[in-house]
């Protein structure tokens, strides 16, 4: 990704200008009468990510006029390092910090490619690293959110649990961190028995992996990841369409890796605890059954009305420990429910949370970064159809509507009401190519979450 970014360039690089709709026809009125000609020719109307070659003396590229939004969007810049000829280019001058640094990202972004199966064809252009971006910031997103692609599209096979805890480990030691496992019987012994039953029936045992970082005074943050590496269903089996993308569902634990490996590259001054919790929802005959009861580290018991509904089952022993300490912030990430993509569709993760304030920093920051989310109610009338005959609480509704929603109430029953937590139950994952965005893995709120942590813990 950051290879196509570069300082000196090997050839004399190509401009890029930027219009938007309302500004061509300024660039139109200063630029060579052939260009402007040019761009009526071709039907350049200057839409966000579109672009035009234009041509100079003797044939040779002379600029490339790129049609953006007002707004920051990364996403105009991604589609053109697939998309223009390769060679170098740079960005006009006078191009302001904000704007440089979402061009490098976006054009980083645009580079990515899942090459460890298969090598990538074609050359890539190359962007001379703009003047006034912020070049640490750009590398440190790029890789966060490389790392987080990496990781989903890695085949359950070669991505299981305790491949999932490796690439914790190696994480924390690159960043000065401390990771610890518990694995197997452990869990139990540990006290985290949803963990182990939702694990127990794959050949490849459970874990919780326990990513440390920071000064232990620091204020602390705590991130929570579904780390399912592969979901069958359970004895609740999924079909096989709905189990084909399953490689995914430890998404949630791929992007608080990504988010981690953001904060601690940018030092940001917290006490960042990341609690995944890895498991593999398989079948055989030690299988959690439908209507068995389990216990949980807060003590209460759940009623098993789903096996596949088992992302909450792990999240929830997770999320008791991380509350335990009192954190500042408790984020939890997940693949969580088929109806919140219902609901948003694919590429709008639904973001809990009972804090006003924190919606408001998040939703604001998902703005300004052009990386979406958007809030779904945490409905308390809801919370009595997770009631159980038998158990403190079922697994699943006792309806088939609001799936989200009380998928959501189920896991704030694990986090005390003075705890400031959000809740992010995402796709993560492109069913179709856009800009910068291949079919395939994605960081979905990465950026909007890394945002709003390095605001509020700025000092």
């Amino acid at each position: 990704m950051l290879a196509q970014l570069v300082t000196t360039p090997e050839t004399a690089a190509v401009e890029i200008a930027v219009a938007t709709a309302d500004t061509l026809d300024d660039w139109r009125a200063v630029a060579p009468s052939e260009a402007a000609a040019w761009i009526e020719a071709v039907g350049f109307t200057a839409k966000p990510g579109q672009h035009c070659l234009v041509p100079g003396a003797g044939g040779r590229l002379a600029q490339v006029l790129l049609g953006v939004d007002v707004e920051r969007d990364p996403w105009a810049y991604a589609g053109l390092p697939a998309a223009l000829p390769a060679g170098d280019y740079r960005l006009a001058d006078g191009v302001d910090a904000s704007t440089a640094t979402d061009a490098a990202l976006g054009w980083a972004l645009g580079a990515y490619r899942f090459t460890r199966y298969k090598e990538a064809k074609g050359t890539l252009a190359r962007l001379v690293w703009p003047a006034a971006c912020d070049r640490a910031r750009v590398e440190t997103l790029a890789a966060a959110i490389g790392l987080t692609r990496d990781l989903i599209n890695t085949p359950a096979e070669d991505m299981g649990p305790a491949e999932l805890a490796d690439a914790a480990v190696a994480l924390a030691a690159a960043n000065g961190g401390a990771c610890g496992v518990i694995a197997g019987d452990e869990l139990i012994a540990e006290g985290y028995p949803m963990i182990h039953a939702v694990g127990r029936a794959a050949a490849r045992a459970p874990r919780l992996i326990d990513l440390t970082w920071g000064a232990a005074d620091a204020r602390k943050v705590t991130l929570v990841g579904k780390g399912v590496c592969f979901d069958t269903g359970g004895l609740d089996l999924k079909s096989a369409g709905g189990m084909k993308l399953m490689k995914k569902d430890m998404g949630g634990a791929a992007h608080v890796l990504g988010l981690a490996s953001a904060i601690m590259a940018a030092g940001l001054p917290v006490r960042l605890r990341v609690l995944v919790p890895a498991v593999e929802n398989s079948v055989a005959g030690n299988a959690v059954r439908p209507l068995d009861v389990i216990g949980t580290r807060k003590g209460l018991t759940v009623e098993i009305g789903n096996t596949d509904a088992e992302g909450r089952l792990v999240l929830a022993d997770a999320l008791t420990e991380a509350d335990a300490e009192a954190p500042e912030l408790i984020v939890d990430c997940a693949t969580l429910t088929g109806a919140a993509r219902v609901a948003l569709g694919t590429e709008l993760p639904a973001l809990f949370t009972p804090d006003d304030a924190l919606a408001a920093d998040l939703l604001r920051h998902a703005a300004v970064e052009q990386d979406p989310l958007w809030r779904l109610p945490l409905w308390a009338p809801y919370r009595k159809q997770l009631d159980s005959k038998v158990a403190d609480l079922n697994n699943i509704s006792d309806g088939s509507f609001g799936g989200a929603i009380t998928a959501a109430l189920f896991l704030e029953h694990f986090v005390t009401e003075t705890t400031a937590w959000a809740h992010l139950d995402m796709m993560a994952w492109n069913l179709k190519a856009r800009p910068g965005r291949p079919v395939g893995g994605e960081a979905m709120g990465l950026r909007a979450l890394f945002a709003m942590i390095e605001e509020r813990f700025a000092s």
